[in-house]
C-alpha cells in the first residue's frame, strides 16, 4: 500500500474538515441518519451479510494483525488503537459498532445491528433524498444461515430484490455450484440485478463466464460498475462446485476493461471487489483508472476511504463490514467528466433506530415461516459470550472444538477460520439457528484422520502463511484455522516454515513422526463423507445444557509487540 502514516493522518483531517463523519462530530442517535445530500451521483454499498435477515450481535475482532506493508495500518488496527485513529468516543455507539470493546455491555446498552427489514428501511430512505443511486451488493450473501442453505439462497435472493439490488459480485455464492449460479442470473435476475465478474473465465477457451462490467447512467453522469469475485474460490473450497472455471486477481484484464469502460465514456469506474481489503489496496497502486474499490471479503468496517497513488492518479479504497451491520454511502460530485469530490460514510445500521420496512420484514417471515419451529429448538444456554471474528479463535470456535474433540475421541481439533458467524450473549439460548449461522455450508462433513507431528506443523504453516504473507496477493484463505487440543506459538511476521512452534499435546511437545488422531470438518478435497458438522455440535449442547465461560485456545504470540492489530 503507497500510503505513509503521515499521509493517512493528513487524509483523517482532510475528511474531518469537509465534513466526514467521524464519531467524535456525529450528532444525537436521532440524527445519526440525517445528513446533507452531496454531489450528483451516489453508491449505497453492503458485503458480507452471509445470509442474515434478522439483527444480530456481531463482535468485531480483537486480533487482526498486519504485517511487513499493511502492519499497523487500516484495516489492521483494532480496539483502543482504532478509536483513537478514527477519534471513535469510547462507549459511544460506533465504538459499539466499530470495535470489540465491552461488547456485551455496549451491545444490551445499543442492541442488535443490522436486519433486512431495517436495512431496506435505510435504503429507501437514502434513495428518496438523493437524485441518483446504485445500491451494489459485494457477495457473500447466499450464504450463512440454516434458511440459506435449505433453499439454496432463494430465501435471499428474494431480498435482494425487494431490497432493490442494482448489482452484485460473488464469492461464497459460487457453493452452491455453478449451474446454480447460472440459473439465479438467468431466472431470478434477469432484468433486475446484474452478477459482475471480470476476473472469472472457463477453463478450457478462456471465455468470459460473467459480464465484466456495466455502464450506467446517473443523471446523466456515466458509470461504469465493474465486477471482482473472489480470485481465490476454487483454493478456498472445493474445486468441485466450479470445476470448470478458473478464478484469479487478473490485474491485466482489469486494466484493460477500465480502458474499455473509460474509451466509451464513463466519468466514474468503480470495481466492486470481493478480494479483500489488503489485495485491493496493493491493486489499488497497479491498476489506474479505478476511481474508487467498493471491497468486502474480509469483513473490515473501516470509517473512512484509503487513497492509493498510482500512475495515472488515485484510487478510494474502502470495507464496509459484515453481516449487515453497515451501509456505505459514497457521494460523488462529477464534473468535467470526472470525480472532484466525494463525501463518504460507513452507516451502522441499528435496529432500534431504523424502523422495519413492512413490505421486507412480510418477505422476512414468509421465507422464514416454514422454518420457524425447527429454528427455535433451543439446545443449551450460554453463560458466556459466544463469538467467532478474531485471528486465531473464538469462544464459538472454541465451542466447535471441544465438541469435536469429544464426539470423535480425538486428540486435537481443526475448524476453519470463518469469519463469518454471528454472537451470542451470556443467558441467551443457543438455538438451533444460532448453531447453523456458525456452520451452514455445503460441505460440513466432519472427519478423523491420523496425522504426524511434522504434518501438522506443515498445515498449520500452510495456513498461516494465507493469513501472513508478506504479499497481499498470497493471503488465499480467511483467518487462521482454529485449534483445539493442543496449544503452539505464533510469530506472524516469520518466513513460511518459521511461523508455528512449541506444539504440545498436554504439554508434551508434539513428535515430527508420532502419529496423532485429528478430528476436523469442512473437507476441500473430494472424498470425504462424515456426520454434519451441526449435528455434532447439536448433541454435544443438548447433552450439556449450560456453556460456560472457560479458556480460549489461543497461540502464545511473539514479535507483535506494538502491532495496533492485536488488543
Amino acid at each position: 500500500m503507497s500510503l505513509s502514516r503521515r499521509e493517512f493522518l493528513q487524509v483523517l483531517a482532510a475528511a474531518a474538515a469537509a465534513g466526514l463523519p467521524l464519531a467524535s462530530r456525529a450528532a444525537g442517535d436521532e440524527k445519526i441518519y440525517d445528513f446533507p445530500r452531496f454531489g450528483n451521483v451516489s453508491l449505497l454499498h453492503f458485503t458480507d451479510c452471509h445470509a442474515q435477515l434478522l439483527p444480530v450481535y456481531f463482535r468485531e475482532p480483537s486480533t487482526n494483525i498486519g504485517v511487513a506493508g499493511s502492519a499497523n495500518r487500516p484495516p489492521h488496527v483494532v480496539g483502543e488503537a482504532l478509536l483513537k485513529m478514527f477519534r471513535i468516543r469510547p462507549g459511544s455507539r460506533e465504538a459499539y459498532a466499530f470495535s470489540h470493546l465491552d461488547f456485551g455491555a455496549a451491545a444490551l446498552r445499543y442492541g442488535r445491528l443490522g436486519g433486512f427489514a431495517h436495512l431496506s428501511t435505510l435504503v429507501k430512505k437514502l434513495r428518496a433524498e438523493r437524485k441518483a443511486t446504485l445500491l451494489l451488493d459485494g457477495g457473500d450473501t447466499w450464504q450463512g444461515s440454516a434458511t440459506s442453505l435449505w433453499t439454496r439462497g432463494q430465501d435471499m435472493i428474494e431480498a435482494q430484490k425487494l431490497l432493490g439490488v442494482d448489482v452484485m459480485t460473488g464469492h461464497w455464492e459460487f457453493t452452491y455450484g455453478a449451474e446454480r449460479v447460472k440459473q439465479v442470473i438467468e431466472k431470478d435476475f434477469a432484468d433486475r440485478i446484474e452478477f459482475l465478474a471480470q476476473n472469472v473465465e472457463t477453463g478450457d477457451f478462456g471465455d468470459p463466464v460473467f459480464k465484466p462490467y456495466s455502464l450506467r447512467s446517473l443523471g446523466g453522469v456515466p458509470v461504469a460498475i465493474v465486477g471482482q469475485a473472489f480470485p481465490y474460490t476454487p483454493i478456498a473450497h472445493p474445486r468441485r462446485f466450479v470445476a470448470d472455471w478458473r478464478f484469479g486477481i487478473e490485474e491485466k484484464r482489469l486494466q484493460g476493461v477500465v480502458d474499455e469502460a473509460r474509451g466509451k465514456g464513463a466519468a466514474v469506474v468503480v470495481l466492486l471487489s470481493h478480494n479483500g481489503m489488503d489485495v485491493d489496496l496493493k491493486l489499488a497502486s497497479r491498476v489506474s483508472g479505478v476511481d474508487v474499490i467498493l471491497g468486502g471479503h474480509t469483513h473490515d468496517a473501516v470509517p473512512v476511504p484509503i487513497p492509493v497513488r498510482n500512475r495515472r492518479g488515485k484510487t478510494l479504497v474502502t470495507s464496509a463490514g459484515s453481516n449487515g451491520k453497515f451501509l456505505a454511502v459514497l457521494d460523488l460530485e462529477v464534473r468535467g467528466g470526472k470525480v472532484s469530490e466525494y463525501r463518504y460514510r460507513l452507516l451502522p445500521v441499528f435496529a432500534n433506530l431504523l424502523p422495519p420496512d413492512p413490505e421486507m420484514a412480510k418477505l422476512i417471515e414468509e421465507q422464514r415461516a416454514p422454518y420457524a419451529d425447527k429454528l427455535s429448538e433451543e439446545l443449551a444456554r450460554t453463560e458466556a459470550l459466544l463469538y467467532r471474528r478474531g485471528n486465531f479463535n473464538g469462544s464459538f470456535d472454541q465451542l466447535i472444538l471441544d465438541a469435536l474433540i469429544e464426539a470423535k475421541g480425538a486428540e486435537i481439533a481443526f475448524s476453519p477460520g470463518f469469519r463469518w458467524g454471528t454472537s451470542l450473549l451470556p443467558g441467551e439460548a443457543i438455538t438451533l439457528e444460532q448453531v447453523m449461522n456458525q456452520t451452514a455450508i455445503t460441505y460440513p462433513d466432519t472427519a478423523v484422520s491420523e496425522l504426524s507431528g511434522a504434518a501438522i506443523k506443515s498445515l498449520m504453516e500452510d495456513v498461516c502463511d494465507n493469513l501472513f504473507h508478506p504479499d497481499p496477493y498470497y493471503q488465499q484463505g480467511g483467518d487462521m484455522v482454529r485449534v483445539g487440543g493442543m496449544s503452539y506459538s505464533c510469530t506472524p511476521s516469520a518466513r513460511i516454515g518459521a511461523r508455528i512452534g512449541d506444539l504440545r499435546v498436554r504439554g508434551r511437545r508434539i513428535e515430527a513422526d508420532k502419529m496423532y488422531k485429528v478430528a476436523s470438518w469442512a473437507p476441500v478435497a473430494d472424498g470425504v463423507a462424515g456426520e454434519p458438522i451441526w449435528e455434532v455440535l447439536s448433541r454435544y449442547l443438548r447433552d450439556k445444557k449450560v456453556v460456560k465461560p472457560g479458556r480460549l485456545g489461543l497461540p502464545r504470540l511473539i514479535g507483535t509487540e506494538g502491532n495496533l492489530g492485536a488488543a
